[in-house]
């Protein structure tokens, strides 16, 4: 896959040197190409920003100086364009899994009050855009958000994880742990100031250990995102699972009870 990011600060990027996405750049995995958007400025300050039409505080980023950037980084090619803001459509894991499957990525980092509206009107016309939120709240700029979704996405990529079961068992992963949170995860020793491992996780029985981790699962996720569990697909729980359910009083709708 390759990946282009355009951003006023591109030091903000060098943790992607490191760790499992490291790797997988020098592998020829993931190819991370990263772009100063004032590269393509011309005024002797190099400036990217001015002053916002309808008055208001903050400073808008100029279209021309983005058009130019992004019409030099993309040539003749047509990557899938991610825009950071808080006002875009939630970054899940489903999306992650979605991108995760484009061969060429570009995202557009804004600062300030945000990247001037036409330059996504402009090349929504040309390219697949989608402006992209990681939360509800504002940060600086869109570096930080982009990190996030690279690395959501470049652990997606086959041979960058190194047990691909790693990503089918996350928290959130489509199937059986779709909208849910994964429960607590232990290792040796097996007993620490005095806290012991489950002991179900020692018996070797697999589909006690199955079984123990769904109901952490769901558990956990009831306590910490309700408003995820309340998504859960009636199709996907068993027995067990509405049982535990009742127990935690959650409230399930009563079609959601059938069969």
């Amino acid at each position: 896959m390759r990946i282009d990011i355009i951003s006023i600060f591109p030091d903000y990027f060098a943790p992607l040197d490191v760790s499992l996405i490291g790797k997988a750049r020098e592998r020829g995995t993931l190819d991370v190409r990263v772009h100063q958007l004032r590269d393509w400025a011309h005024d002797v300050h190099k400036s990217v920003d001015d002053t916002p039409y309808g008055g208001g505080p903050g400073m808008v980023m100029k279209p021309e100086v983005w058009g130019e950037a992004i019409d030099s980084v993309i040539g003749d090619g047509a990557p899938r364009m991610v825009v950071p803001t808080p006002s875009g459509r939630p970054f899940t894991q489903e999306l992650a899994q979605e991108l995760a499957g484009e061969p060429w990525l570009l995202f557009a980092c804004g600062r300030y009050e945000g990247i001037d509206s036409r330059v996504v009107e402009e090349y929504s016309e040309r390219l697949r855009v989608d402006e992209v939120g990681i939360g509800d709240y504002v940060l600086a700029g869109g570096e930080v958000a982009v990190l996030v979704m690279v690395e959501a996405v470049g652990r997606l990529l086959p041979g960058v994880l190194g047990n691909a079961q790693s990503a089918v068992d996350d928290s959130f992963a489509p199937g059986a742990m779709r909208n849910l949170v994964e429960g607590p995860v232990y290792t040796k020793p097996p007993v620490w100031r005095g806290r012991e491992v489950p002991d179900v996780l020692l018996s070797g029985h697999h589909g006690k250990i199955a079984r123990w981790r769904r109901d952490q699962a769901l558990r956990r996720t009831v306590r910490n995102r309700p408003e995820l569990a309340a998504e859960l697909d009636p199709e996907m729980l068993d027995k067990h699972d509405r049982k535990l359910l009742e127990e935690l009083s959650f409230r399930v709708e009563p079609e959601d009870m059938a069969n």
